[in-house]
């Protein structure tokens, strides 16, 4: 699916979409460039943890931009 998605793409940005289990299989494989995460404060108990199931987590990358307010903070990681 992701060689179909280069290839549409023509040398452009491929962005993936999904849930958890989406990201963490390319996360897992290499393959995710840049990570833009949204994190929005909720109350914890439900639902799918982004880096369960990724052995280095966020290891190999670092953060590039960092930007904060009451409601949000936006952190883009870069694969170094």
């Amino acid at each position: 699916m992701l060689r179909r998605a280069f290839d549409a793409a023509q040398g452009r940005d491929v962005r993936l979409g999904g849930g958890p289990a989406t990201i963490q299989q390319y996360l897992r494989a290499g393959r995710v460039d840049e990570l833009h995460l949204v994190i929005a404060p909720l109350l914890a108990g439900r639902g799918d943890r982004l880096l369960d199931h990724v052995p280095d987590g966020v290891a190999g990358y670092r953060v590039a931009e960092l930007v904060s307010s009451d409601a949000v903070t936006h952190a883009v990681l870069v694969r170094r």
